[in-house]
Order: structure tokens, then sequence, then C-alpha cells
């Protein structure tokens, strides 16, 4: 689960949540539960302090030929972070928009211990609604 968490943020847009081939893991109740949340939430987090720490070093290539991004688009990025702040991480939860808020907030400097604040909030949080759903707790 870790894995597929961790790898849900690094290497593809993945889902990171139980699925049904995880045996019925997160039908075991809550103390299992509570084993699942850690352990997705820690590989979830660790995806996205890799993704802040590539978007550190980002901006050294950016006059490269090869560089992905237009100087326009990482301009108008820049722009929409500095608009919403440090509490647009709270949504790096959310597929699609997630990834790259927490490949920004490197480019931006954001402090380690902020992001890791506000980012653990949020995939936990997630987590956390997934177990209570899947335990019919909600």
């Amino acid at each position: 689960m870790m894995n597929e968490a961790f790898e849900g943020v690094v290497v593809q847009q993945g889902e990171g949540e139980c699925r049904q081939e995880d045996s019925g893991s997160c039908h075991h109740g809550a103390p299992r539960a509570w084993l699942l949340i850690a352990v997705a939430s820690v590989g979830n987090v660790l995806g996205s302090v890799i993704n802040w720490w590539l978007g550190r070093g980002l901006l050294h290539f950016r006059e490269r030929r090869w560089f992905p991004v237009s100087a326009q688009a990482l301009e108008r990025a820049q722009a929409r972070y500095q608009r919403f702040g440090s509490w647009s991480l709270l949504l790096s939860w959310v597929p699609i928009i997630g990834d790259p808020l927490t490949l920004a907030a490197g480019v931006m400097k954001e402090p380690l211990w902020r992001f890791l604040l506000l980012v653990t909030l949020a995939k936990t949080g997630r987590y956390l609604v997934l177990a209570a759903v899947t335990l019919q707790l909600l």
C-alpha cells in the first residue's frame, strides 16, 4: 500500500487508495484501518517531498533548451501559487492538481516544515475520510 501511495505521487498519477486486489485489507475494521492510513499517508507524503525537492532544483535548468516549461507558463504558475500561497497545499490530495502544487511549492522555495505540515494534513485527511466511508462511519 505504501508503494502504491508513493508511486501514485512520484511515478504516475495513481490512486493510492485501497483497491479490491488488496485482499480486502480496507475492510478489517478500525485497528487495521489505522495502520493502512498511517502507511498510505507516509508513502504519499514522501512522494510529495520528492516533488518538492525536484521543484527546488528545477529553476536551475530554466534557461536550457530542453526545459519543458516556457518562461511565460512558469511565471503564470508562480503567480497562481503566490496568489493563494502556502494554503493551496491543502489541496495537494486532489488528483491532477495536487502533484503540480507540490512541485510548485518547491519552485517557490516553500519552507520544508510548512510544506510537510500542510501536505501531511491534506493527505492524511483524505485517507481518514476514505477509511471512514469504507468502514461506513460516514
